[in-house]
Protein backbone atom coordinates (compact mmCIF):
# COMPACT_ATOMS: atom_id res chain seq x y z
CA UNK A 1 0.00 0.00 0.00
CA UNK A 2 1.34 3.18 -1.07
CA UNK A 3 2.30 5.69 1.97
CA UNK A 4 0.91 8.90 2.05
CA UNK A 5 2.96 12.21 1.16
CA UNK A 6 3.29 14.71 3.93
CA UNK A 7 5.18 17.84 4.33
CA UNK A 8 4.86 19.83 7.01
CA UNK A 9 6.41 23.32 7.71
CA UNK A 10 7.27 24.16 11.00
CA UNK A 11 7.57 28.60 10.86
CA UNK A 12 8.81 29.54 14.47
CA UNK A 13 7.27 32.31 16.01
CA UNK A 14 4.50 32.97 13.21
CA UNK A 15 1.53 33.93 15.19
CA UNK A 16 -2.14 33.64 14.50
CA UNK A 17 -2.61 37.57 14.77
CA UNK A 18 -0.03 38.21 11.68
CA UNK A 19 -2.12 35.84 9.54
CA UNK A 20 -5.61 36.41 10.69
CA UNK A 21 -6.34 39.09 8.73
CA UNK A 22 -3.93 38.26 6.13
CA UNK A 23 -4.78 35.37 2.79
CA UNK A 24 -1.39 33.93 3.96
CA UNK A 25 -1.94 30.58 1.44
CA UNK A 26 -5.46 30.59 2.12
CA UNK A 27 -6.76 29.29 -1.26
CA UNK A 28 -3.73 26.15 -0.54
CA UNK A 29 -4.53 25.52 2.75
CA UNK A 30 -8.59 26.54 3.88
CA UNK A 31 -8.21 25.10 7.05
CA UNK A 32 -6.99 27.45 9.65
CA UNK A 33 -7.26 27.81 13.42
CA UNK A 34 -5.19 29.69 16.67
CA UNK A 35 -3.29 27.06 18.79
CA UNK A 36 -2.72 28.32 22.47
CA UNK A 37 0.93 27.57 23.18
CA UNK A 38 2.85 26.49 26.08
CA UNK A 39 4.19 29.42 29.02
CA UNK A 40 7.35 29.92 27.68
CA UNK A 41 10.18 29.49 24.90
CA UNK A 42 10.25 27.28 21.49
CA UNK A 43 12.62 25.09 24.04
CA UNK A 44 9.81 23.56 25.68
CA UNK A 45 6.72 24.31 22.95
CA UNK A 46 8.53 22.25 20.15
CA UNK A 47 8.70 19.19 22.34
CA UNK A 48 5.41 19.66 23.01
CA UNK A 49 4.51 19.68 19.21
CA UNK A 50 6.87 16.72 18.58
CA UNK A 51 5.49 14.36 21.21
CA UNK A 52 1.74 15.64 22.00
CA UNK A 53 3.02 15.74 25.57
CA UNK A 54 3.27 18.83 27.99
CA UNK A 55 6.27 20.03 29.46
CA UNK A 56 6.33 17.67 33.17
CA UNK A 57 5.79 14.53 30.61
CA UNK A 58 8.24 15.06 27.89
CA UNK A 59 11.00 17.05 30.51
CA UNK A 60 12.02 19.90 28.41
CA UNK A 61 10.98 23.85 29.20
CA UNK A 62 13.36 26.47 29.72
CA UNK A 63 16.97 25.24 28.65
CA UNK A 64 18.95 25.81 32.53
CA UNK A 65 17.60 23.75 34.80
CA UNK A 66 19.02 23.60 38.28
CA UNK A 67 20.92 20.24 39.10
CA UNK A 68 24.00 20.55 40.91
CA UNK A 69 24.39 16.40 41.06
CA UNK A 70 25.14 16.59 37.26
CA UNK A 71 26.08 20.01 36.00
CA UNK A 72 28.22 19.32 33.64
CA UNK A 73 30.26 22.56 34.56
CA UNK A 74 30.69 21.16 38.20
CA UNK A 75 34.28 21.87 38.29
CA UNK A 76 34.23 25.79 37.26
CA UNK A 77 33.78 26.11 41.39
CA UNK A 78 37.54 25.54 41.22
CA UNK A 79 37.98 28.63 40.07
CA UNK A 80 35.48 30.99 41.54
CA UNK A 81 38.05 32.69 43.55
CA UNK A 82 39.20 34.08 40.48
CA UNK A 83 38.15 38.03 40.11
CA UNK A 84 35.04 38.19 38.38
CA UNK A 85 35.85 40.46 35.08
CA UNK A 86 38.73 37.16 34.62
CA UNK A 87 35.66 34.67 34.84
CA UNK A 88 32.69 36.63 33.26
CA UNK A 89 34.27 38.02 29.93
CA UNK A 90 33.42 37.88 26.12
CA UNK A 91 36.62 35.54 25.83
CA UNK A 92 35.55 33.42 28.58
CA UNK A 93 31.93 32.98 27.49
CA UNK A 94 33.19 31.79 23.83
CA UNK A 95 35.47 29.30 25.34
CA UNK A 96 32.65 28.23 27.82
CA UNK A 97 30.04 28.04 24.57
CA UNK A 98 32.79 25.81 22.62
CA UNK A 99 33.35 23.41 25.50
CA UNK A 100 30.16 22.65 25.98
CA UNK A 101 29.19 21.88 22.69
CA UNK A 102 32.00 20.31 21.57
CA UNK A 103 33.40 18.75 24.47
CA UNK A 104 30.29 18.42 27.23
CA UNK A 105 27.86 17.04 24.18
CA UNK A 106 25.35 19.67 25.22
CA UNK A 107 24.19 20.59 21.85
CA UNK A 108 24.14 22.99 18.98
CA UNK A 109 21.85 25.22 20.70
CA UNK A 110 24.16 26.20 24.16
CA UNK A 111 24.64 28.88 25.38
CA UNK A 112 26.38 30.37 28.66
CA UNK A 113 23.21 32.68 29.36
CA UNK A 114 23.89 32.22 33.29
CA UNK A 115 26.92 34.27 35.15
CA UNK A 116 29.88 31.72 34.86
CA UNK A 117 30.07 31.36 38.22
CA UNK A 118 26.58 29.93 38.97
CA UNK A 119 27.06 27.28 36.00
CA UNK A 120 27.88 24.37 38.55
CA UNK A 121 24.64 24.36 39.79
CA UNK A 122 22.65 24.05 36.28
CA UNK A 123 21.93 21.41 33.69
CA UNK A 124 21.00 22.07 30.33
CA UNK A 125 17.55 20.60 28.57
CA UNK A 126 18.57 20.80 24.54
CA UNK A 127 21.71 18.48 24.96
CA UNK A 128 20.25 16.31 21.86
CA UNK A 129 19.28 16.77 18.38
CA UNK A 130 15.48 17.05 19.35
CA UNK A 131 14.96 16.55 15.22
CA UNK A 132 15.91 13.03 15.12
CA UNK A 133 15.01 9.66 16.74
CA UNK A 134 15.51 9.60 20.51
CA UNK A 135 16.10 12.99 20.38
CA UNK A 136 13.99 13.74 23.38
CA UNK A 137 14.91 11.59 26.38
CA UNK A 138 12.19 9.24 28.23
CA UNK A 139 9.34 9.54 25.41
CA UNK A 140 9.04 8.86 21.42
CA UNK A 141 8.59 11.63 19.47
CA UNK A 142 7.27 12.18 16.24
CA UNK A 143 10.66 11.08 14.88
CA UNK A 144 10.53 7.68 16.79
CA UNK A 145 6.69 7.32 15.35
CA UNK A 146 8.57 7.77 11.57
CA UNK A 147 11.12 5.53 12.65
CA UNK A 148 9.04 2.43 14.04
CA UNK A 149 6.56 2.79 10.95
CA UNK A 150 10.01 2.27 8.54
CA UNK A 151 8.67 5.75 6.50
CA UNK A 152 11.40 7.03 4.33
CA UNK A 153 11.31 11.08 5.64
CA UNK A 154 13.24 14.01 5.30
CA UNK A 155 13.74 17.14 8.07
CA UNK A 156 15.54 19.83 7.39
CA UNK A 157 16.74 22.67 10.32
CA UNK A 158 18.59 25.46 11.16
CA UNK A 159 21.41 23.44 12.40
CA UNK A 160 22.50 22.56 8.87
CA UNK A 161 20.73 25.57 6.22
CA UNK A 162 18.89 28.67 6.21
CA UNK A 163 15.45 28.97 5.01
CA UNK A 164 16.11 29.85 1.58
CA UNK A 165 18.37 26.37 1.42
CA UNK A 166 15.89 24.62 3.15
CA UNK A 167 13.14 25.77 0.88
CA UNK A 168 15.31 24.88 -2.41
CA UNK A 169 16.35 21.16 -0.89
CA UNK A 170 12.90 20.19 -0.24
CA UNK A 171 11.65 20.80 -3.49
CA UNK A 172 14.58 18.67 -4.75
CA UNK A 173 13.74 15.79 -2.85
CA UNK A 174 10.18 15.52 -2.87
CA UNK A 175 10.67 15.66 -6.61
CA UNK A 176 13.15 13.24 -6.58
CA UNK A 177 13.33 10.98 -3.43
CA UNK A 178 11.13 8.21 -2.37
CA UNK A 179 10.36 9.64 0.64
CA UNK A 180 6.75 10.63 1.72
CA UNK A 181 7.48 12.88 5.01
CA UNK A 182 9.08 15.95 4.68
CA UNK A 183 9.64 18.56 7.80
CA UNK A 184 10.97 21.87 6.96
CA UNK A 185 12.00 23.91 10.50
CA UNK A 186 11.98 27.37 9.03
CA UNK A 187 13.89 29.39 11.87
CA UNK A 188 14.41 32.90 10.52
CA UNK A 189 10.70 34.58 10.99
CA UNK A 190 11.17 34.49 14.61
CA UNK A 191 14.69 36.73 14.34
CA UNK A 192 12.58 39.05 11.88
CA UNK A 193 9.65 39.42 13.99
CA UNK A 194 11.63 40.26 17.40
CA UNK A 195 13.01 42.91 15.33
CA UNK A 196 10.03 44.15 12.62
CA UNK A 197 6.56 42.97 14.77
CA UNK A 198 5.06 46.58 14.56
CA UNK A 199 6.07 47.30 10.62
CA UNK A 200 3.20 46.10 8.91
CA UNK A 201 4.73 46.80 5.01
CA UNK A 202 7.88 44.63 6.12
CA UNK A 203 5.68 41.66 7.48
CA UNK A 204 3.90 41.73 4.20
CA UNK A 205 7.01 41.81 2.43
CA UNK A 206 8.47 38.53 4.58
CA UNK A 207 5.14 36.60 4.50
CA UNK A 208 5.23 37.47 0.38
CA UNK A 209 8.36 35.26 0.16
CA UNK A 210 7.58 33.12 2.25
CA UNK A 211 4.30 32.29 0.71
CA UNK A 212 5.76 32.33 -2.64
CA UNK A 213 8.44 29.64 -1.97
CA UNK A 214 6.31 27.61 0.09
CA UNK A 215 3.23 28.00 -2.72
CA UNK A 216 5.82 26.02 -4.98
CA UNK A 217 6.95 23.26 -2.33
CA UNK A 218 3.34 22.41 -2.12
CA UNK A 219 2.77 22.90 -5.98
CA UNK A 220 5.75 19.85 -6.44
CA UNK A 221 4.24 17.64 -3.24
CA UNK A 222 0.93 18.03 -5.16
CA UNK A 223 2.14 16.82 -8.30
CA UNK A 224 3.74 13.81 -6.72
CA UNK A 225 0.79 12.91 -4.87
CA UNK A 226 -2.89 14.73 -5.69
CA UNK A 227 -3.72 13.20 -1.71
CA UNK A 228 -0.86 15.12 0.00
CA UNK A 229 -1.34 16.49 3.43
CA UNK A 230 0.10 19.73 3.98
CA UNK A 231 0.85 21.57 6.94
CA UNK A 232 2.05 25.13 7.91
CA UNK A 233 2.31 25.26 11.54
CA UNK A 234 4.03 27.55 14.21
CA UNK A 235 5.47 26.87 17.98
CA UNK A 236 4.07 30.58 19.59
CA UNK A 237 3.18 33.64 18.43
CA UNK A 238 5.30 37.16 19.02
CA UNK A 239 4.30 40.26 21.11
CA UNK A 240 4.72 43.64 20.86
CA UNK A 241 7.17 44.88 23.40
CA UNK A 242 6.09 48.14 25.65
CA UNK A 243 8.05 48.57 28.62
CA UNK A 244 11.03 47.27 30.55
CA UNK A 245 11.50 45.62 33.60
CA UNK A 246 15.30 45.66 35.37
CA UNK A 247 14.49 42.71 38.00
CA UNK A 248 18.14 42.17 38.35
CA UNK A 249 18.20 45.49 40.27
CA UNK A 250 15.15 45.20 42.00
CA UNK A 251 16.58 42.18 43.38
CA UNK A 252 20.29 42.64 43.62
CA UNK A 253 19.10 45.45 45.94
CA UNK A 254 18.29 43.36 48.70
CA UNK A 255 21.87 42.49 49.05
CA UNK A 256 21.11 38.79 49.31
CA UNK A 257 24.31 36.48 47.67
CA UNK A 258 24.25 34.37 44.97
CA UNK A 259 24.59 31.06 45.26
CA UNK A 260 25.08 31.01 49.23
CA UNK A 261 21.22 32.86 49.76
CA UNK A 262 19.37 31.90 46.43
CA UNK A 263 19.88 31.19 42.38
CA UNK A 264 18.12 33.50 39.93
CA UNK A 265 17.99 32.85 36.00
CA UNK A 266 16.61 35.68 34.32
CA UNK A 267 15.05 34.71 31.17
CA UNK A 268 13.26 37.57 28.66
CA UNK A 269 9.92 37.00 29.91
CA UNK A 270 10.24 35.55 33.41
CA UNK A 271 12.44 35.02 36.59
CA UNK A 272 13.08 31.77 37.64
CA UNK A 273 14.71 30.85 41.82
CA UNK A 274 15.70 28.72 44.02
CA UNK A 275 16.39 29.81 47.46
CA UNK A 276 18.63 28.35 50.43
CA UNK A 277 17.25 29.99 53.40
CA UNK A 278 13.59 31.67 54.35
CA UNK A 279 14.62 34.65 54.74
CA UNK A 280 15.97 34.91 51.22
CA UNK A 281 12.82 33.46 49.94
CA UNK A 282 10.64 36.09 52.00
CA UNK A 283 12.75 38.93 50.98
CA UNK A 284 12.77 38.17 47.43
CA UNK A 285 9.18 36.90 47.57
CA UNK A 286 8.10 40.61 49.13
CA UNK A 287 9.92 42.58 46.37
CA UNK A 288 8.13 40.58 43.21
CA UNK A 289 4.88 40.82 45.00
CA UNK A 290 5.26 44.92 44.94
CA UNK A 291 5.62 44.85 41.19
CA UNK A 292 3.23 45.88 39.13
CA UNK A 293 5.21 44.66 35.84
CA UNK A 294 4.15 40.51 36.09
CA UNK A 295 3.26 38.32 39.45
CA UNK A 296 4.33 34.93 40.97
CA UNK A 297 2.74 31.84 39.12
CA UNK A 298 0.81 29.73 41.70
CA UNK A 299 0.92 26.13 41.91
CA UNK A 300 -2.17 25.69 40.16
CA UNK A 301 -1.38 27.92 37.20
CA UNK A 302 1.96 25.68 36.81
CA UNK A 303 -0.26 22.41 36.95
CA UNK A 304 -2.63 23.89 34.79
CA UNK A 305 0.19 24.64 32.27
CA UNK A 306 1.62 21.14 32.46
CA UNK A 307 4.68 22.36 34.31
CA UNK A 308 4.06 20.45 37.72
CA UNK A 309 7.76 19.23 38.58
CA UNK A 310 8.37 17.84 41.66
CA UNK A 311 11.69 18.67 41.99
CA UNK A 312 11.44 21.97 41.29
CA UNK A 313 14.13 21.83 38.75
CA UNK A 314 12.79 24.81 36.67
CA UNK A 315 11.79 26.76 39.58
CA UNK A 316 10.57 26.79 43.21
CA UNK A 317 9.46 30.50 42.68
CA UNK A 318 8.62 31.54 39.00
CA UNK A 319 7.49 35.70 38.36
CA UNK A 320 6.13 35.87 35.14
CA UNK A 321 6.06 39.73 33.51
CA UNK A 322 2.56 40.75 32.11
CA UNK A 323 2.64 40.43 28.26
CA UNK A 324 3.90 43.55 26.67
CA UNK A 325 7.08 43.69 29.04
CA UNK A 326 10.36 42.68 29.09
CA UNK A 327 13.33 42.21 31.48
CA UNK A 328 15.40 44.75 30.48
CA UNK A 329 19.09 43.39 30.97
CA UNK A 330 20.06 39.80 31.78
CA UNK A 331 22.70 37.42 31.27
CA UNK A 332 19.59 35.38 28.55
CA UNK A 333 18.94 38.74 27.02
CA UNK A 334 22.47 40.61 26.91
CA UNK A 335 23.02 44.21 27.22
CA UNK A 336 21.24 46.73 25.18
CA UNK A 337 19.05 44.48 23.22
CA UNK A 338 15.75 46.11 23.16
CA UNK A 339 13.62 44.13 20.66
CA UNK A 340 10.32 45.35 19.03
CA UNK A 341 8.43 41.97 19.98
CA UNK A 342 8.70 39.18 22.84
CA UNK A 343 7.65 35.90 23.48
CA UNK A 344 7.32 33.71 26.61
CA UNK A 345 3.88 35.49 27.99
CA UNK A 346 1.27 33.47 29.60
CA UNK A 347 -0.54 31.62 26.70
CA UNK A 348 -3.81 33.61 27.31
CA UNK A 349 -2.02 36.42 25.65
CA UNK A 350 -3.76 36.92 22.25
CA UNK A 351 -0.30 37.47 20.80
CA UNK A 352 0.80 34.55 21.83
CA UNK A 353 -1.04 32.01 19.60
CA UNK A 354 0.48 29.92 17.40
CA UNK A 355 -1.61 29.04 14.19
CA UNK A 356 -2.45 25.74 12.26
CA UNK A 357 -3.19 25.45 8.53
CA UNK A 358 -3.72 23.12 6.64
CA UNK A 359 -5.33 21.73 3.06
CA UNK A 360 -7.39 19.78 5.15
CA UNK A 361 -9.83 19.31 8.27
CA UNK A 362 -8.12 17.28 11.07
CA UNK A 363 -10.05 14.52 12.68
CA UNK A 364 -9.64 15.49 16.32
CA UNK A 365 -10.05 19.42 17.71
CA UNK A 366 -7.22 21.30 17.11
CA UNK A 367 -7.09 23.70 20.57
CA UNK A 368 -3.02 23.50 21.65
CA UNK A 369 0.09 23.33 20.26
CA UNK A 370 0.03 19.79 21.29
CA UNK A 371 -2.70 18.41 19.44
CA UNK A 372 0.11 19.27 15.80
CA UNK A 373 1.51 15.60 16.76
CA UNK A 374 -1.88 14.10 16.59
CA UNK A 375 -2.88 16.02 13.31
CA UNK A 376 0.87 14.86 11.54
CA UNK A 377 -0.51 11.31 13.10
CA UNK A 378 -3.58 10.82 11.53
CA UNK A 379 -2.78 12.47 8.33
CA UNK A 380 -0.29 9.56 7.56
CA UNK A 381 -2.75 7.18 7.05
CA UNK A 382 -3.24 6.40 3.82
CA UNK A 383 -6.35 7.20 1.67
CA UNK A 384 -8.16 3.67 2.19
CA UNK A 385 -7.38 3.77 5.89
CA UNK A 386 -8.99 7.01 6.28
CA UNK A 387 -11.83 5.82 4.48
CA UNK A 388 -11.91 2.89 6.62
CA UNK A 389 -11.79 4.89 9.74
Amino acid sequence: MTQRLQVIALIDALGWEYIRERSFLEDVLPYRTPLQTVLGFSSGAIPTMLTGLMPERHGHWNLFYYDPEHAPFWWLKAFNWLPKPVLDNRYSRKAIKELGRRVLHLGPTFECAVLPNLLPYFNFSERHDIYVPKGIEGVPSLFDELEREGRNYRVYTYQQYSDAEIIRRAKLDIAESDATFFFLYLCEMDGFLHMHCNEPEAIDKKLQWYEEQLREVFRVAHERDPDVSLVVCSDHGMTPVRQHADLVAQVERLGLRMPQDYLAVYDSTMARFWFFSEQARKRVSAVLESLDCGRVLTKDELREFGLNFPDNRYGELIFLLNAGWMVAESEFNGRGWYPEGMHGYHPSDVYSDAIFLSNEKPQQPMRTIADVYYSIRDAGRTAEERVAQ
